[in-house]
């Protein structure tokens, strides 16, 4: 197997259990808050790595256009967590994950668009499949137009739309970090956390903090390693290989996220969702190879 393809799968298994964790230890944090405290905790634990690394924290030369793309992406990196958190706390997992995880149904439009790639007949078809199983996500079993009159009128939905819009540009972003920048993730990832706090902090003075915090640092702590080396190994694979190929793979998490959610949390509808998962990762396996 391509190393890097291993390190994207390897990456969606970590953040498919990541999306779960959110659900099932988080749900009562607003999410400015929880952010803020993941993310503070980032540079902490991802320490171990930044100090066997052998890579200069930041490159000689070009420091401030280097500081200014991460700070660029990490505005729109918020922008998706908030509005993918705020969908999984109104939503079930099983329902929002299959949704947000569409990703590549972006991606691949923005690649041809501003780096020049070319869409193949399987990839169109792909980007088919791929939408369809936000049809599928919707359904109940009711009329044929009803999921689609529901994903109008579904805040999850929209929400979790507005994500995979997002981290599709995210995707793109840091392809171009990865690759024609040359940016290390050990770079990238505290300058990310530190922005995401600093993004967060005001927001967070909005919310009443649960007062149970500190007896839940310890859970905060686990969330902050699953967020810093997932998007470590995921950043490896962006050096080796197109966004157009790991971010349809590293949303292979929808998968992970849906069973557990079915079978833990006992959410309704496992068979639909499970299907719109899969129908995901199969229009999205067609965009990879196409």
């Amino acid at each position: 197997m391509n190393v890097g393809i291993a390190y994207a799968v390897l990456s969606a298994l970590v953040f498919g259990v990541y999306l779960f964790v959110m659900k099932r230890w988080f749900t009562e944090y607003p999410s400015p808050v929880f952010l803020l405290l993941t993310y503070s905790l980032v540079p902490i634990v991802y320490l171990p790595i930044v100090f066997v690394s052998n890579e200069p924290f930041l490159p000689a030369g070009n420091r401030v256009n280097v500081l200014s793309s991460i700070l660029a992406v990490t505005a729109v990196t918020a922008v998706g967590l908030l509005t993918l958190f705020r969908a999984i706390r109104v939503g079930e997992v099983s329902y929002v994950s299959p949704i947000s995880k569409i990703v590549p149904v972006f991606v691949l439009p923005l690649e041809v668009g501003l780096l020049g790639q070319h869409l193949s007949p399987l990839q169109v078809g792909g980007v088919v499949v791929a939408t369809a199983a936000v049809y599928v996500a919707n359904w109940q079993g009711t009329a044929l137009l009803a999921p689609l009159r529901r994903a109008q009128k579904s805040r999850p939905a929209q929400l979790a739309l507005l994500s995979a819009a997002a981290f599709a540009l995210v995707d793109v972003s840091k392809r171009v970090l990865m690759q024609e920048l040359a940016i290390e993730p050990t770079t990238y990832i505290p300058v990310m956390a530190v922005g995401i706090a600093v993004l967060m902090t005001p927001l967070a003075f909005r919310y009443q903090v649960p007062p149970g915090w500190r007896g839940d640092l310890s859970k905060f702590v686990v969330a902050a390693m699953f967020v810093a080396y997932a998007n470590h190994i995921v950043l490896l694979s962006f050096q080796l290989l197109p966004a157009s190929i790991v971010s349809p793979i590293v949303n292979g998490q929808a998968i992970v996220a849906v069973i557990l959610g079915a079978i833990v949390l006992d959410e309704s509808h496992f068979r639909a969702r499970l299907a719109a998962a899969g129908l995901a990762i199969v229009g999205i396996a067609m965009i990879s190879v196409g």
